[in-house]
């Protein structure tokens, strides 16, 4: 009989623990304040000092007991009833990757995937769902197997994302660049607010759009994604619904009611109808409406230098502004990313990653990728002295070299 008892006290327990576990999650999120000034994280990343938060915010991150004993941890991973839940909790560096945190989420990804009917991901604070990945200190240390590490690790992560079996539901609130893009664009669903703000700016850094940008730029209508990849242009709020980059919109004041129901659907099935219930775009104009047959005129070509010519054939207040944009970044970047983006029109996400997976090795090891981040990220000159420092100066030999296999043993498994 004593065993009785205790077996059936240890059971009212366990699901006593869940039960409050579970009130905990999805009725009293935990708020944590953190300053957020306006500096370039200490080790850099994939944004621009323009970009970056003029006031101090209050950053509103749920947690569970464990959690709140461990919030030093940049990820934080938890569960409710039998869904997902990732944070990404680097608020004062506007969450940006490091290679620990590209570990946890993959990792809590894929004990995910067999064990819940859905994953969210979110950033905690106001400003931003993620705005890249460190990489000051990478060019600081050049190619170390760290370094690589990191890009390998981030690209698999990638690839997991795009296969996911589960609902992966990415609320992409504030800024979404780089590696934040690469965290949320190949999920199934991509929920904006009025604070997202995307780019893509690579180019700029004398890098390129990487973390599947080759897979989905080119799938957008028409020449927009070449036009985004090239030129690093911003979309803000519901114009990432209309670009295609999103699925759904939601105004931010309702994210947390909108968490509540995703978290209490009863299974999969519903997180369509939830989604579409929080989806709630105005009828206002894509803003590149009025110059979308420009941009597919100007930048049908077969190369960097028709554009260019494409553009000042053109004449008009946008052209005129593409072309000085387009002066200021890598011509090195800008050739390399014509034709990353080009083949990757016909390959699928896998071979996409791979692909730019031998590209940043080879940005490593010899680009205008470590001087871009100089003069935008450390000393923030803001003049980069690229090299070759002209379009005409850059060979198509030099293109080749990015897009070389690696040795069998170094290429990216996905």
């Amino acid at each position: 009989m004593s065993v009785r008892i205790a077996l059936s006290i240890s059971i009212i327990l366990k699901f006593y623990r869940k039960f409050c576990l579970y009130i905990h999650m999805t009725t009293f999120p935990f708020l944590q304040m953190h300053p957020v000034q306006r500096i370039i994280y200490a080790f850099g990343h994939r944004t621009f000092s323009h970009l970056l938060p003029k006031k101090h915010l209050a950053c509103s991150v749920m947690s569970t007991p464990s959690d709140a004993r461990n919030m030093s941890s940049f990820v934080i991973a938890t569960e409710s009833s039998d869904k997902g839940m990732i944070i990404l909790n680097r608020p004062k560096a506007l969450n940006a990757l490091n290679l620990e945190m590209v570990r946890k989420v993959y990792k809590h990804l894929k004990k995910c995937e067999l064990s819940k009917s859905m994953v969210i991901i979110k950033g905690a604070g106001e400003k931003a769902f993620c705005a890249g990945g460190d990489v000051r200190a990478i060019v600081e240390t050049g190619p170390t197997e760290d370094s690589k590490a990191f890009f390998r690790e981030e690209y698999t992560l990638n690839a997991l994302i795009g296969n996911y079996i589960i609902p992966y539901v990415a609320i992409i609130d504030g800024i979404t660049m780089g590696g934040g893009v690469g965290l949320s664009v190949h999920g199934k669903y991509r929920v904006a607010t009025e604070r997202t703000l995307f780019a893509m700016p690579e180019t700029a850094i004398g890098l390129f759009p990487d973390v599947g940008g080759s897979y989905f730029l080119p799938r957008l209508q028409g020449k927009l994604g070449l036009f985004l990849g090239l030129t690093g242009f911003r979309l803000k709020g519901e114009d990432l619904l209309k670009a295609g980059i999103a699925t759904h919109y939601c105004e931010s004041a309702k994210l947390e009611d909108l968490q509540n129901d995703l978290l209490n659907c009863k299974d999969a099935d519903t997180v369509q109808e939830i989604l579409e219930k929080y989806n709630t775009p105005t009828k206002k104009e894509f803003v590149l409406n009025e110059v979308m047959d420009k941009i597919n005129t100007c930048f049908t070509a077969d190369s960097v230098e028709e554009i260019f010519e494409n553009l000042k054939k053109d004449g008009s207040d946008w052209a005129n502004k593409t072309l000085e944009t387009l002066n200021k970044v890598s011509p090195l970047s800008l050739k390399v990313t014509f034709r990353q983006l080009n083949l990757g029109s016909q390959l699928l996400l896998p071979q996409c990653l791979k692909m730019e997976y031998r590209m940043v090795v080879r940005h490593l090891e010899d680009s205008d990728f470590k001087e871009g981040v100089r003069a935008l990220l450390i000393d923030k000159d803001q003049k980069p002295k690229w090299n070759p420092p002209t379009l005409e100066s850059v060979t198509q030999e030099r293109v080749d070299s990015f897009f070389q296999k690696l040795p069998d043993t170094e290429e990216l498994k996905v």
